[in-house]
């Protein structure tokens, strides 16, 4: 959840690494709710990607469940949190140091990605991160995704305030055209994920399989 788009921030990794500055986890260490619900489309064993991950409360939570994780984040202050979380919960996870364009992508290489709040991109980087995203899944594989929507920007409990950066139910389906969708829902909800996704939030959450 913390690359950004030249537009949003100017130096993605300075800005994150600022904001992850201390001990206290941004968006706390519980895993993502929509995250937390759909996860069972996965099985123990798998191969998941956390993209944009942060300090790392989602893969963390997912190793935990027993699958084999890789995530990444351009903040490296935020993989270091991401990394003793880790080993305070006794798991293994394999992070990185990426921002979305540089990240490796291993073509055909996951069972399963998860994407939550990854709305630092504009929309020529979304494009980029969307088309990496259904490269690097097998045949099968399972994207789970939550954002928010443009109604988002009226409640200010959390997000970007680009709405060009925000999700709607037409642009996901068009996006993912080529996948079977399984649940394309927006709906709002109470979110308590630390300090800055907190309160009243208008959400969509997406679980995709590539075919």
């Amino acid at each position: 959840m913390t690359s950004a788009s030249p537009s949003a921030f100017p130096d993605a990794a300075d800005t994150w690494n600022r904001r992850f500055e201390g001990d206290a986890y941004h968006f706390g260490t519980e895993p993502n709710v929509w995250l937390r619900e759909h996860a069972g489309v996965w099985q123990s064993g798998q191969r998941v990607l956390c993209v944009a991950d942060g300090e790392g409360r989602n893969s963390v939570w997912l190793a935990g469940q027993g699958l084999r994780v890789d995530a990444f984040d351009v903040a490296s202050v935020g993989v270091a949190k991401a990394r003793r979380l880790a080993a305070e919960k006794g798991v293994s996870v394999n992070f990185s140091v990426a921002d979305c364009d540089a990240y490796a992508w291993p073509q055909g290489a996951y069972d399963g990605v998860a994407a939550i709040f990854v709305q630092f991109a504009d929309p020529a980087m979304r494009e980029r991160l969307f088309a990496n995203i259904k490269r690097c899944l097998k045949p099968g594989g399972t994207l789970l995704l939550q954002g928010y929507t443009p109604k988002q920007i009226e409640y200010k409990t959390g997000g970007p305030p680009q709405v060009a950066h925000l999700y709607t139910e037409a642009l996901l389906r068009e996006a993912f055209a080529d996948f079977e969708l399984i649940e394309l829902r927006e709906y709002e909800a109470e979110l308590t994920e630390g300090e800055r996704h907190h309160g009243l939030s208008a959400l969509i959450g997406l679980v995709a399989r590539h075919r």
